[in-house]
């Protein structure tokens, strides 16, 4: 514990320029996002380990790549007290859903089935109106979003329109909706042999899940090359093009009424009036339920999940629902610096294989952008000014509609973790959004899950505290404040000079970007920077008059630099 308070303090030290509670200058075309599998993060509190009857531990780093690790909203927000994320500089923090998980396990690896998987990513929702207690309670998450809001950072959530999580035999056994011939203690436990396909053939005889009235399923006459009733990974979908009104899912009612009140420290208060029937068709109760996490904790924006899937009108729905719902937290939480923000809620998708392409109807749906799956992961730095450039006439093109790139995220790690260096410098000096996948600023390294038929969970491994690479930490560091004080990189016009070299600019500032500078090298700035101006490298604190149009830095090992006018 020593070691990490001391590191804290030691990044603190390296860039003042991150108030903790700075004016709200933000925009979203320039921010940074820091998304973070909570589970992965930091466990603080050991006593919320193990519920719903889950089998945590299997006994190797191999078995365990998809079961619950420990980290928990106190983990955030402990790391948050500390400054992590100012300090970072980053304005966002984007974390996996909060809602309630699927209790049992699926095949790791589908039909291979070489592990137990559980929805310890938040992507398996059982239940939408109240918080898997693996993560902690609702008071917890409230301290955690109102800790980041009152540091001036954005949170973001998951939303799923598309699908539930899979029924599982823990499920199955718990709620009595198929006969298993397990007990709860066999269902619990990972059976390698067990044929999850045969369970799902018999998923007509469920009594009491989600009802044809609410779900499609692949043994229905689907066209499953229509991505609006295609079922994916064997999973049921929701209909959500039906009108139809349906009722709220036996299973359910019967796990409201079984805890009773015992549950109240994980149910969301805003969501436990919609515990009720409505003459609501499917979509219009996902919707409710998802919106009114923005209605209780001032939820800022929503990463929607394999938008295509799911009809247009609905993601508008949820879209104006959230703003709805953003807007009356704002009224009714006044003591809040984010009672005071005037940004929209934020969505963006994922849309594989999304670029950074205009997508006019999704834009009038509420989407500001899709995931940028075609962001360079190479770290090279000979031409990515020319990617730059298409990003940034993109943005002129199409005003309200800019990137959001990563190099890696919860679905891939494609980055070359040997540069990493570099990937950061061409992600963090990008236009339009920044996403850091948690601990590609510190080094993480992928697990033994690596070893798996399913190696993808490897590289959601557990947070490496105890082995932070500080060098790494901060180049991430000093590039996300450095984007943050100038949000002309973010959105600004670009002028392509070279290879290696670039302006953004606009009305009120002009940054010049240097990558692999050369020893002794001399840099054209004129016209954008006049005789005899004194100009400043943010990266490396350097300084220069400009003579003769040009200017003259010692070059870093950090292979940038980023040029403006010095402020004295």
């Amino acid at each position: 514990m020593k070691r990490i308070i001391y590191f804290i303090v030691s990044i603190m030290c390296v860039c003042h320029c991150g108030n903790a509670q700075k004016a709200d200058g933000f925009d979203w075309r320039n921010a940074t996002v820091y998304f973070v599998i909570t589970d992965r993060f930091c466990n603080g509190d050991s006593l919320n380990d193990v519920n719903y009857g889950r089998i945590v531990d299997y006994g190797s780093e191999q078995m365990n790549a998809a079961t619950f690790h420990g980290g928990d909203f106190k983990g955030m927000t402990e790391k948050a007290n500390e400054g992590y994320f100012t300090k970072l500089g980053v304005d966002v923090v984007w974390m996996t859903d909060v809602y309630e998980q699927i209790h049992g396990w699926m095949a790791g690896s589908g039909s291979i089935n070489d592990f137990p998987h559980y929805g310890y990513h938040g992507y398996y929702p059982l239940d939408y109106t109240q918080i898997d207690k693996n993560y902690g309670t609702v008071a917890e998450f409230k301290e955690l979003v109102d800790t980041l809001h009152n540091q001036g950072i954005r949170v973001m959530l998951g939303a799923n329109l598309n699908d539930p999580g899979y029924p599982t035999l823990l499920d199955a056994v718990q709620y009595g909706f198929a006969e298993t011939g397990l007990t709860e203690k066999e269902a619990a436990q990972h059976i390698r042999d067990w044929s999850f396909d045969k369970f799902f053939e018999d998923r007509l005889n469920w009594n009491g899940w989600y009802d044809r009235g609410w779900i499609r399923m692949p043994d229905e006459n689907w066209d499953e090359t229509n991505p609006l009733e295609a079922t994916l990974y064997g999973m049921p979908d929701f209909k959500d093009e039906s009108n139809e009104a349906v009722s709220i899912p036996q299973f359910l009612k019967k796990k409201w009424l079984n805890e009773g009140t015992k549950n109240d420290e994980w149910v969301n208060p805003s969501a436990r009036v919609l515990r009720t029937d409505r003459e609501w068709s499917p979509s219009q109760y996902l919707i409710a339920w998802i919106a009114s996490w923005v209605e209780e904790f001032g939820i800022d924006g929503f990463r929607c999940d394999i938008v295509e899937n799911v009809h247009l009108n609905r993601w508008k729905e949820l879209n104006e629902a959230c703003n709805i719902a953003l807007d009356k937290w704002r009224k009714n939480h006044p003591e809040s610096p984010a009672s005071k923000w005037k940004d929209s809620f934020f969505m963006t998708g994922d849309f594989e294989p999304s670029g950074i392409e205009y997508k006019p109807k999704y834009a009038g749906a509420g989407f500001s952008n899709m995931v940028n799956c075609n962001f360079p992961k190479n770290g090279d730095l000979d031409g990515i000014v020319y990617v730059w450039q298409a990003y940034s006439d993109s943005i002129a093109a199409h005003p309200g509609w800019y990137p959001f790139n990563y190099l890696n995220n919860s679905y891939h790690r494609d980055a070359d973790m040997n540069k990493m260096m570099d990937c950061a410098t061409t992600l963090l000096l990008a236009p339009g959004i920044s996403q850091i996948f948690y601990g590609d600023e510190t080094g993480r390294t992928i697990s033994d899950a690596r070893l798996n038929v399913d190696s993808a969970q490897a590289f959601r491994s557990d947070m490496n505290w105890n082995g932070i690479d500080v060098n790494l930490f901060k180049h991430f560091q000093k590039l996300c404040h450095i984007k943050g004080s100038h949000p002309v990189i973010g959105y600004g016009s670009q002028a392509t000079l070279d290879t290696h070299t670039c302006i953004r600019y606009n009305d009120s500032d002009t940054v010049l970007i240097k990558l692999m500078p050369n020893d002794g090298e001399t840099i054209g700035v004129a016209p954008y920077f006049i005789e005899g101006e004194i100009l400043t490298d943010l990266y490396s604190g350097q300084k220069s008059t400009v003579n003769n149009g040009k200017i003259k830095f010692s070059p870093t090992q950090a292979n940038v630099m980023v040029i403006t006018r010095y402020n004295q």
